[in-house]
């Protein structure tokens, strides 16, 4: 069975490969785990785990956490790959995804581990220049920064008690990537319905506010997706408590 296909521009695994290369991973972290479970208390992890997450959340929440769960664990390496969008967590050799709802692959195992309170921000220059909504309904005269997945469009729709209301929003700007919604915020152009992950420090500093803070609009949930198809090894699942942990402390969110 050829596993490798070779050409000029180097080696690139048949699919028989790529199936051969997860079994025997699978197969080596089963015995790394069974090695832990016999070590007991003494235990440590070590070798590489690679993380997958959304480019702005891993920006702001994973990667300024990393030197808490690298000291702890000195004896393990991390890969951190940052990405919009699914990615194929096998094909990938990925062994734990942060991914915010709505989930596309209902098949993976998945745990829920923090929750995040969505709103709409802007600058307090825009407001100064532009005035603050006080309904859903006077949003429409507003500029929006609309965000193009799954988590946005240009309609939002609110709630307060048993009271729903939605507004379609007039945007100039429509971008594809978190990272775009908080610069186009952040120059200026108008409200942006965000989680407040996405605007931790400027929130906390008073250059992003807050308005029609008495409507609710839906949750952002955040799940730890393991590959499919093999038990979660030790190392993703410390990494997923770890996060769980972090997300969950009172300076997360100040």
């Amino acid at each position: 069975m050829r596993l490798l296909l070779r050409s000029t521009h180097g080696l690139t695994p048949t699919e028989a490969g790529r199936n051969f290369y997860e079994r025997a991973k699978r197969s080596i972290e089963e015995v790394e785990e069974a090695e832990l479970a016999a070590r007991g208390a003494a235990a440590t992890l070590s070798g590489r785990l690679r993380v997958c997450a959304a480019v702005t959340f891993a920006r702001m929440h994973v990667v300024p956490r990393l030197p808490i769960f690298l000291a702890a664990h000195p004896a393990l390496d991390i890969d951190i790959v940052m990405q919009d969008g699914d990615k194929d967590l096998v094909a990938s050799g990925i062994d734990v995804a942060l991914r915010m709802t709505p989930l596309r692959d209902l098949t993976l195992p998945a745990r829920k581990i923090a929750t995040c309170r969505r709103r709409v921000m802007a600058t307090p220059t825009y407001l100064a220049e532009h005035g603050r909504p006080e309904s859903p309904s006077e949003l429409t005269e507003h500029q929006a920064v609309v965000y193009e997945q799954r988590l946005g469009g240009p309609t939002w729709v609110f709630r307060k008690g048993n009271v729903e209301a939605s507004a379609t929003m007039a945007g100039r700007v429509h971008v594809s990537a978190a990272e775009g919604v908080r610069e186009a915020v952040l120059a200026g152009m108008g409200y942006a319905i965000a989680s407040e992950w996405m605007f931790t420090a400027e929130i906390r500093s008073g250059s992003v506010v807050s308005v029609l803070d008495d409507w609710a609009l839906p949750d952002v949930e955040l799940f730890v997706v393991f590959p499919t198809g093999r038990q979660a090894s030790a190392k993703a699942r410390a990494f997923a408590v770890f996060m769980e942990n972090e997300l969950a402390s009172p300076s997360s969110s100040s």
